[in-house]
């Protein structure tokens, strides 16, 4: 599965759909109406993969405050690795709970790594 922690706002959402469309998604008026007001969580099985769209991941308070920590990978935005752990430890879901120890083991790795 996929995920992208998407910006809140109508032009935002808006564009989204048009994208997700031209990518081959077969949004349901439903669906789009939900990425278009920017609905907390939205599962998309329609498309040429699967794909969670996150307007509000748990333990993240604002996306402009995540976008400033966030890194690059391989040309990819991608959340700050003390982020994914907050949201993994704020959601309180056992398989988010069971990802932990491996998400801190890699951030003590990625740390390490980033200092020498």
């Amino acid at each position: 599965m996929n995920h992208i922690f998407v910006d809140r706002s109508e032009e935002n959402g808006v564009r989204l759909v048009a994208a997700l469309r031209e990518l081959g998604f077969a949004l349901t008026l439903v669906q789009a109406e939900e990425i278009e007001r920017g609905k907390d969580f939205v599962q998309l099985k329609n498309g040429p993969f699967d794909l969670d769209l996150i307007f509000a991941p748990d333990g993240i308070e604002k996306f402009e405050e995540a976008w400033q920590r966030r890194i690059e990978v391989e040309g990819f935005n991608v959340c700050h690795i003390d982020d994914i752990i907050a949201s993994k430890e704020s959601s309180g879901r056992a398989k988010d709970l069971e990802s932990l120890p491996r998400l801190k083991s890699f951030r003590k790795y990625w740390l390490e790594r980033e200092g020498s």
